[in-house]
């Protein structure tokens, strides 16, 4: 795989690889055609890259999807790009139930075979650095690691630090950032705020854009990436072989607005290769479904913040219990789960009337939830016996009745608990998942909407 690449990574969250790597794209950007990427199961690092490169940000999770898939999600999305930008997730070498190296930024690193800039947050210290570094990079031989960028790093005191680590480590600087002035990204109980609360957005990511052409040696990065990718062209990124598309024209309905933004990309085009074709439908907005849907997607977000327009939208509400008690399919995925359920209680204690699809009511517990990764062993979805299938939690909110149709299972541990709505027409819960972890949930899925498009055509002809 001959395309320039290069991974941000750091050694622990809150280092600033967000901030270095939207610098970059936005630099880059008005040089290059850019590929970008995030590692791990996160939903919102890749709209902040779509908000700088106007393209979909893609995810790569090894534990979700497995290495084969990893490598083709890699080739397929660097197809006619210059240049590949991947951004890490938590701390370099912190993968499966922080004890493993598995789903690791490390692990993605191997697996695309991409040199890593480690992004170093220097508040607070300086000489201590060095060993910090130097245990990163002699962590494992194959580290990966080929250079170092500095963030909140003073700039008169850059020079000395440089000097510092290239004489006694071995390894490049390329550059720092100061501390950011400004509107930056902040957290809630669920990870960052959004893109679209930031009123300042485009003005600080034009700011981190100009900053970093003066501070970080963006040419040497450059040149890095490229003669990584020429040592490694003959890195080996097969082609998948792809399930066969569905006869016919299936109309899936996808929840999309600020209530139901978490979602990847690639499972929506997984589900149009499989013969769909999306429409898309908001559940804040619009007072009634896209007419003749084969299937209805509701995937995660932030249910709870929107609770007063999801509760007056009360027509759609009703539209969608209807269709489901005549056997519409339907997926559903943790903000989508808890939309379907009777109502939600939020933050302040407001409870908001939903679907009502599901008995019981979904409420804020005032701590994580439920955190990680975990698998259903065995799942009958849509009527078909699926095994294996990996998900990712991530929740503060739990419901009345979370489900209890399937076993859910901690890897490494013996830990498990019960999860999921399973039925005929309905496969709905906390867990988010990948299709291209190959479990065939998705085909799953299709093969009820084409039996639900095929009873309609039936009912029509009568």
């Amino acid at each position: 795989m001959a395309i320039p690449r290069i991974l941000i990574a750091a050694p622990r969250s809150g280092s600033g690889k967000t901030l270095v790597t939207c610098s970059l794209l936005e630099l880059w950007k008005r040089k290059y055609s850019l590929a970008a990427f995030k590692c791990g199961p996160d939903y919102i690092d890749p709209m902040f890259h779509k908000e700088i490169l106007g393209i979909d940000s893609r995810n790569l999770d090894s534990f979700l999807c497995g290495e084969a898939q990893i490598k083709e999600l890699f080739r397929k999305h660097c197809r006619g790009k210059e240049l590949a930008v991947l951004e890490g997730v938590m701390g370099y070498y912190d993968g499966l139930g922080g004890t493993s190296l598995e789903a690791s930024t490390y692990e993605i690193a191997k697996i695309t075979d991409t040199p890593v800039i480690l992004v170093v947050d220097s508040q607070g210290a300086s000489r201590s650095l060095l060993p910090l570094i130097a245990g990163f990079l002699g962590y494992r031989e194959d580290s990966h690691i080929a250079g170092i960028i500095f963030n909140r790093m003073s700039p008169s005191f850059y020079p000395v630090m440089k000097k510092l680590v290239e004489e006694e480590l071995g390894i490049r600087v390329y550059g720092y950032l100061e501390k950011l002035v400004g509107e930056l990204p902040e957290s809630r109980h669920l990870g960052l705020k959004m893109p679209h609360e930031y009123r300042t957005l485009q003005e600080t990511l034009k700011e981190l854009g100009k900053r970093a052409e003066t501070t970080i040696d963006t040419a040497g990065l450059m040149a890095l990436a490229g003669e990584w990718a020429e040592k490694t062209k003959k890195t080996f990124f097969p082609a998948l072989k792809r399930a066969g598309s569905f006869k016919g024209d299936l109309r899936i309905g996808v929840a999309r607005d600020e209530a139901f933004c978490f979602l990847y990309q690639d499972n929506l085009e997984y589900l149009e290769e499989l013969g769909a074709t999306l429409v898309y439908v908001s559940p804040m907005r619009d007072p009634a479904l896209p007419k003749d849907l084969d299937g209805l997607v509701l995937y995660g977000g932030y249910p709870e913040l929107h609770g007063p327009a999801l509760e007056a939208n009360e027509s759609l509400r009703k539209e969608i219990k209807e269709k489901l008690e005549q056997g519409l399919p339907c997926m559903a995925e943790c903000g989508g789960f808890m939309y379907l359920t009777e109502a939600i209680m939020d933050q302040e204690g407001n409870r908001w009337e939903m679907v009502g699809a599901i008995s019981g009511d979904s409420f804020f517990t005032g701590k994580l939830r439920r955190f990680g990764y975990a698998v259903l062993d065995e799942a009958r979805i849509f009527g078909e016996k699926l095994r294996n299938l990996p998900f990712h939690e991530f929740h503060y909110f739990d419901s009345e009745e979370p489900g209890r149709d399937c076993l859910a299972r901690k890897p490494l541990s013996a830990r498990t608990y019960p999860c999921m709505v399973s039925r005929d027409n309905l496969f709905a819960g906390y867990p988010h998942f990948h299709y291209w972890s190959q479990s065939g949930m998705a085909e799953a899925f299709m093969n009820a909407c084409g039996r639900y498009h095929r009873k309609k055509g039936e009912a029509e002809a009568r």
